[in-house]
């Protein structure tokens, strides 16, 4: 492979306003917190899924299927590690004895361990070479590659290798994203192709992450989480599973991801100031340690074939790989992931849950599909009603936000749009702040108003990054309610009066629930709101109409949720529940507190409900990732078209069209194109 070199220039600039666009520009001056709307989003067809990772193997824990089913469906892919990954240096195989430490070996087993497994999952065997070369990047840095192609299947590993612990013995890049002054050297792997040690500093890590994005110009990016849970651990447990004190994750994850999210803003701002457009690409972060804390949510099928790429990855000392370092990562070889009580195989969370679309039927029959794409709200119009031929994006501006968007219609057919903003993320002691904020239509299928913030419900800034995303609902009596997850993982409300006013923020009580809240008005007007805990589905709710929600007693009995439950309202003025207990494929409907478990519609990960004059309707996913949809009439499962990114939406037409007269329900979802496809079954 020829050596690249990945330059970026220039500087984040401020986004100029742009006239005729849909929204207003913004009141206040702050471009990297509310842009302008109205600015050229640049999509391209060309998929490309890039991760950037702290460790090897932080994506084959944290971030399979999701990585797999994309692999499997010929999306190129392109890790970039920006840690070594060597720790203490002792590479542990059991039954052995403990060798010397030695972090360049342990650097380089590692990186062989990703090599045996990234070879298995494009289908070659694990000793398959691979090409390895070096590649300079921005500033006068160079890095390791390592390429391998199988037909339409290609991997690119690029490792930056920075030290997991400064001088000064702390951990290399939570110290860098704090100290602008801090150069954090870089650990050379035995059998690398790079033979010299380098540095990174606070800009000169983003900038270099800047230039990847601006080489490879990934339409996915997958990343860690970057506001992690407050979690107390025992001292014990916290340091057995390497967890920064107070949180539910590694220090190494939460910087990485906050790096990650300071170079995708860096690259939005820069492309969009050289006059380049908005590049069309959409995120998504994961849990990490947080997998062990809650229930697990992958079945048995799924996680045997999740775990199973981990046992190349962890290798054995006896194994002939030609790798002189080592052949894996033998402290979490053989079936250790399987049997370990981290247990962060069994589960794969998303930071921000949800539905990646809000979808709308526009006045004159069209659809309209709402999302974030280049770190900004987008809406995608058909071209024509029922046509499913999707229009380009126009810009509505209000990032950088989170990936999933919160929605609800009012009574007169306007638009709202809920999304979590990235209000202000630097490091080195500078602000760090998450904010919820509003779209307002101007009239059905209309303009908009300019955005606004509804703040955060949390006055502290460190408890304000730990929030949820946003989700709301219409009450017949003509009031909006928006929830969300606060940093004690318990719920917050906001009321909108029927005049347009917000009310304070509101704190409900009750236990502890993860994110992807499900609210739900029953057939008597009242709203529910419903969330997975550790133990119980959690249950708030008004008494009458008029009355505030509070929280009710768990329900108890039934099985315990791996992920946010699906609500119904029943004719009986009850609420019907459907979720997959955890570590399990069968899908559970609850009413009554009764628990029945469905036939015919096993798979994994959250599903959709909705209720059509025909009967219910329910969306969800076959264990091999495919989307399925079950009616009255039956069972359809998606085969065909670009492969689903998480959280595909389901629609039933509000308006008089023929979907409303047939019955036939929407399916709406983004592909690793980052653009919308529409599936009608």
């Amino acid at each position: 492979m020829p050596r690249r070199s990945v330059v970026v220039a220039g500087s984040v600039l401020g986004l100029a306003s742009v006239a005729g666009c849909s929204v207003p520009a913004p009141r206040r001056p702050n471009p990297a917190a509310d842009p302008a709307p109205g600015l050229t989003i640049s999509s391209s067809r060309r998929a490309r899924l890039m991760q950037i990772l702290a460790h090897p193997d932080d994506d084959l824990y944290f971030m399979n299927p999701d990585t797999q089913r994309a692999l499997d469906a010929g999306t190129p892919l392109v890790c970039v590690y920006l840690t070594a990954g060597e720790a203490d240096g002792v590479n542990k195989a059991p039954g052995k004895a403990e060798p010397a430490p030695d972090k360049g070996a342990y650097s380089s087993a590692r990186h062989q361990g990703l090599r045996q497994a990234y070879a298995t999952l494009i289908g070659l065997p694990r000793f398959t070479g691979w090409q390895k070369s070096v590649v300079q990047l921005h500033g006068g840095h160079r890095a390791e590659l390592n390429s391998l192609t199988n037909g339409v299947r290609r991997v690119e590993l690029i490792f930056l290798n920075t030290a997991m612990h400064s001088r000064r013995g702390k951990l290399g890049l939570p110290t860098l994203w704090e100290d602008r002054g801090l150069s954090l050297r870089t650990v050379v792997a035995d059998d690398s192709p790079l033979r010299r040690p380098g540095a990174y500093t606070y800009d000169g890590l983003i900038d270099v992450l800047v230039a990847l994005l601006e080489e490879y110009r990934p339409t996915v990016v997958h990343t860690l989480d970057p506001d992690p849970d407050i979690q107390h651990s025992t001292d014990a447990v916290r340091r057995k599973d390497s967890e920064q004190r107070g949180y539910s994750d590694h220090a190494d994850h939460t910087a990485t991801a906050s790096f990650a999210w300071a170079a995708m803003i860096r690259w939005v701002g820069r492309s969009a100031a050289r006059g380049e457009g908005v590049p069309g690409f959409v995120v998504t972060a994961f849990r990490g340690y947080y997998n062990r804390h809650w229930p697990k949510n992958l079945p048995h099928d799924v996680l045997t074939e999740k775990a199973a790429h981990l046992v190349p990855y962890g290798g054995d000392a006896d194994w002939e790989c030609g790798n002189p370092g080592g052949c894996g990562d033998y402290n979490v070889g053989g079936d250790r992931p399987l049997t370990n009580k981290k247990g962060w195989v069994r589960a794969t969370h998303h930071r921000y849950p949800g539905p990646r679309t809000v979808v709308a039927t526009e006045p004159d029959g069209r659809l309209a599909a709402y999302g974030v794409l280049g770190l900004r709200a987008v809406r995608w119009r058909e071209t024509a009603p029922g046509n499913g031929v999707w229009g380009p994006p126009d810009d509505l501006g209000g990032g950088p936000l989170a990936p999933v968007l919160g929605g609800a219609a009012l009574a007169d057919g306007r638009r709202l749009l809920f999304g979590l903003r990235f209000a202000a993320l630097a490091g080195h002691g500078s602000d760090n702040r998450r904010e919820i904020v509003l779209l307002e239509q101007r009239f059905p299928g209309g303009p908009f108003l300019a955005w606004r913030g509804l703040g955060n419900p949390e006055p502290d800034q460190d408890r304000g990054r730990r929030i949820g995303v946003p989700v709301a609902v219409n009450a017949p009596d003509g009031r909006v309610h928006l929830f969300v997850r606060n940093a004690d993982m318990g719920v917050v409300t906001r009321v909108r009066d029927r005049a347009g006013r917000w009310g304070v923020w509101h704190d409900l009580g009750g236990a502890a629930v993860q994110d992807g809240l499900t609210p739900v008005v029953d057939s008597g007007g009242l709203v529910h709101l419903y969330g997975a805990g550790r133990d119980a589905v959690h249950h708030w709710a008004q008494e009458t109409a008029a009355g505030e929600v509070h929280a009710r007693p768990p329900i108890a009995g039934v099985p315990v949720p791996g992920d946010g439950p699906a609500a119904l309202p029943a004719p009986d003025g009850s609420v019907e529940l459907f979720y997959r207990p955890a570590a399990k494929a069968r899908l559970t409907t609850v009413r009554g507190g009764t628990a029945v478990d469905m036939i015919g519609f096993d798979g994994y990960g959250p599903v959709t409900a909705a209720a059509a004059a025909r009967g219910q309707v329910l969306l969800g996913r076959t264990s091999r990732g495919l989307v399925q949809l079950r009616t009255d009439t039956g069972l359809s499962v998606r085969t065909g078209g670009p492969v689903a990114l998480d959280g595909p939406t389901l629609h039933l037409a509000d308006s008089d069209s023929d979907d409303v007269r047939d019955g036939r329900p929407t399916v709406v979802g983004l592909g690793p194109d980052a653009l919308p496809w529409l599936w009608r079954p």
